[in-house]
């Protein structure tokens, strides 16, 4: 399939897609999505699909490409979440901010691994223990204070939720390891 038709597919399953949130705001009274909201939703939905289309279309295997999925799609939600109700606390708790680490982690070990599979499983790895980090920081290190405090957050709760997503992006490294050893197997067999 060409570029400009995977482009094409991406624009039409994110509009696709925002008709959920569209029907759910005609229909249900407590829906409250801004025009805002729908277009922050299009872009996170398309730039998420534009970032696997093209990532996926450097791998030379099924291991790749689904490795490439789950850790755009970890992308994704770490920014939905972290928007909608963030994820130490409430979307305006400063904390939050320090997550965008966890994709910059993400980013320059792809970049710098020039997304080679091996180079890739431990960008993800790395992720995965920035997220951890991170989230250490947010909960134990750097807590807000004044307006910005929160004591009604759950200590479990924020725990087993990120937890889940540390777990995808190593899930994503442990598929793109998959996908290493995958592609010298079979250049171990063409040779």
């Amino acid at each position: 399939m060409t570029l400009t038709k995977s482009i094409l597919r991406v624009a039409l399953g994110t509009g696709l897609l925002l008709l959920i949130p569209l029907a759910a705001k005609l229909f249900v009274s407590g829906m409250l999505w801004t025009f805002g909201d729908f277009v922050a939703a299009g872009i996170l939905l398309f730039g998420a699909g534009l970032t696997f289309v093209l990532i996926s279309r450097m791998g030379d295997n099924t291991a790749y490409r689904l490795a490439a999925g789950v850790g755009v799609a970890s992308g994704l939600l770490l920014l939905w979440a972290n928007m909608a109700v963030g994820l130490v606390g409430s979307e305006d708790n400063p904390a939050n901010f320090l997550y965008l680490g966890v994709l910059a982690v993400a980013l320059v070990g792809a970049i710098m691994a020039r997304f080679r599979p091996l180079g890739m499983s431990n960008a993800m790895f790395a992720a995965s223990l920035t997220y951890i980090v991170v989230t250490a920081i947010a909960l134990f290190i750097w807590t807000p204070t004044g307006a910005a405090a929160e004591p009604q957050v759950r200590l479990v709760n924020v725990l087993v939720a990120n937890g889940a997503f540390a777990a995808i992006w190593a899930v994503s490294g442990w598929l793109f390891r998959r996908a290493s050893a995958n592609s010298s197997a079979l250049g171990q067999r063409l040779a």
